[in-house]
């Protein structure tokens, strides 16, 4: 893993899902411990706080909820993580699934600065592929992956300088697809892996596969980890939950296998929804989930007293 600081980046947003509670995600992260993990396997941290949204335009659009909101974080959140990717690791604690449209656009930005191309693992029960015309619910959690591979159908977001290329992205851990998405996904080139594969193959080797494609093209890596790519009996957190999730071990081997390659550039830790939590249980998972792909080793895990 990089030795640059890592720098974390609280974006509070809730206007993407459905129901109230994910503002309050960063907030938990820190209370879980985040800063402390990362600090004792030797990082320097810089927590930025909170981000606010730029300022709301008049834009609205009846087939979908909070446009306007859902634009201005946007805005910030790609301007935030381009600035801090250039000193540091950006880790963003959200916050819902909408916050990625800023993240993966702003790593694009800055991976387009460096003359180096752009990938993305994506762990998650939703492809989050849709688009304004096509989302169902109206929530816009779920069309980050549409909006910054370029799709058409996003009136009112900023441009996409720089598309993240379709077949540079590996969907994980996917048990949740819209007839919609699942048309795009059939002709987009996404490497998509449901836990049927994960069932059938394990997820080490599949995971490998994509990540020597990343070390063969030298390539900027980021990670986006949705609470709901974990199965809801560990991670109760989550307003989307969906049975039959990646169990502890092997999210844990999926952390520790990014950590060995040394490739991640970023990270997302999103819809955290500590109002539906238990204790604080998804928060403090989450937390040991970073800092395995930070390089806590299996053999340095504490054990809990409770």
């Amino acid at each position: 893993m990089s030795t640059r600081p890592c720098i974390l980046i609280g974006a509070p947003v809730q206007e993407g899902s459905g129901r109230l509670g994910c503002d309050m995600g960063p907030s938990a992260l820190r209370a879980a411990g985040l800063p402390g993990a990362l600090r004792a396997l030797g990082y320097v941290v810089e927590d930025r706080g909170n981000l606010s949204p730029a300022p709301l335009r008049h834009l609205r659009d009846d087939r979908v909820k909070a446009l306007a909101e859902v634009v201005a974080w946007t805005e910030a959140i790609a301007d935030g993580v381009f600035t801090a990717s250039e000193v540091g690791m950006p880790i963003v604690c959200g916050g819902d699934h909408s916050l990625a449209a800023g993240t993966l656009t702003g790593v694009a930005r800055r991976a387009d600065a460096l003359g180096r191309e752009m990938f993305v693992l994506w762990l998650d029960a939703h492809p989050d592929l849709h688009t304004l015309q096509t989302s169902q619910s109206g929530n816009l959690h779920g069309v980050p992956v549409a909006y910054a591979t370029g799709l058409a159908g996003f009136a009112g977001f900023p441009p996409v300088a720089h598309p993240v290329r379709p077949e540079n992205i590996c969907m994980l851990g996917i048990r949740s697809v819209d007839e919609a998405e699942r048309a795009v996904l059939g002709r987009s080139g996404i490497t998509v892996h449901d836990m049927r594969a994960i069932d059938e193959h394990g997820v080490a080797k599949l995971l490998a596969a994509f990540l020597a494609r990343v070390v063969v093209a030298n390539g900027v890596l980021h990670v986006s980890l949705d609470v709901d790519f974990l199965d809801p009996l560990i991670a109760p957190g989550v307003g989307t939950t969906v049975p039959g999730g990646a169990t502890f071990r092997e999210a844990h081997l999926v952390m520790e296998m990014l950590h060995d390659t040394g490739l991640v550039f970023s990270l997302d830790v999103v819809e955290l929804n500590p109002f539906l939590d238990e204790r604080g249980r998804t928060a403090l998972l989450l937390v040991d989930l970073v800092a395995s792909l930070m390089g806590r080793r299996v053999l340095d895990r504490p054990t809990r007293t409770y």
